[in-house]
């Protein structure tokens, strides 16, 4: 029997990246799973023929974290298609980088309201389904350790992830709801491939720095997840897990 058999998984940001290897992984491991997207339907619908050509369970829907509606909707729409909701993956972020004399009001909330008011909004609706032994795993970012120049904003963006996941795993303990968080180091995507980052002498010095020598990739991420997602991590709660290849 697969690790996920019979569990709903509902994935946040999964049309592409580290949020599409995520679904999968948890496809594969027997969950049915919530492909979420906020603009790239392609995307998401890719995702999901993938899949189900591997004899998975999976369903597109498109929703804005950041907006308490959406979220709901989003929720509801697990809920409606498969019965039940057992895992929240909050994978959904937007990242920009910015010294600090270019940040402006902008700036600002575009990544706090997806990254982190996002994440809240979605546990919030997700809590009212998950039940005993129900897990949420959180998406943050080695830059919470690393603290690179000119992403003050993005960096604060994670550490609230981090604090955030902190109180969650306290306050969600009594219905025996786990909240654990993945800290990835630098991956590539197809995100690091438009901003011009994979290829770039960027990504040669990350690399250089990186114990393990190379980029990670998402099914890295996705394997440290599916492990969270599961059982096999039933006592585990509150605990940032860095999957970054040794980089500090």
């Amino acid at each position: 029997m697969s690790k996920l058999e019979g569990k709903v998984a509902v994935v946040t940001g999964a049309s592409k990246g580290i949020g599409a290897a995520v679904a999968k992984a948890l496809a594969k491991d027997g969950a049915s799973v919530v492909v979420n997207y906020a603009s790239s339907q392609a995307g998401a619908d890719a995702v999901v023929a993938a899949i189900t050509a591997a004899g998975g369970k999976a369903v597109a829907v498109k929703g804005d974290v950041s907006k308490a509606a959406e979220a709901q909707a989003l929720v509801e729409a697990a809920v409606e298609r498969f019965g039940r909701l057992d895992v929240l993956v909050n994978n959904s972020g937007i990242y920009e980088f910015a010294p600090i004399e270019d940040i402006t009001e902008e700036h600002y909330t575009r990544q706090f309201n997806v990254n982190v008011l996002g994440l809240l909004l979605t546990t919030k609706a997700a809590s009212r389904h998950l039940g005993e032994g129900g897990s949420v795993v959180n998406i943050s970012s080695a830059v919470t350790n690393l603290h690179p120049p000119m992403s003050a904003v993005y960096t604060g963006t994670k550490g609230a992830v981090e604090a955030i996941s902190g109180v969650l795993a306290k306050e969600l303990a009594p219905r025996q709801i786990r909240v654990n968080v993945v800290s990835p180091g630098y991956v590539e995507t197809e995100g690091t491939h438009t901003a011009g980052i994979a290829g770039s002498e960027m990504e040669t010095g990350i690399v250089a720095q990186t114990p393990l020598g190379r980029a990670g990739r998402p099914d890295d991420i996705a394997d440290v997840v599916a492990f969270l997602a599961s059982d096999a991590a039933r006592w585990v709660s509150g605990e940032i897990i860095s999957a970054s290849g040794g980089l500090r």
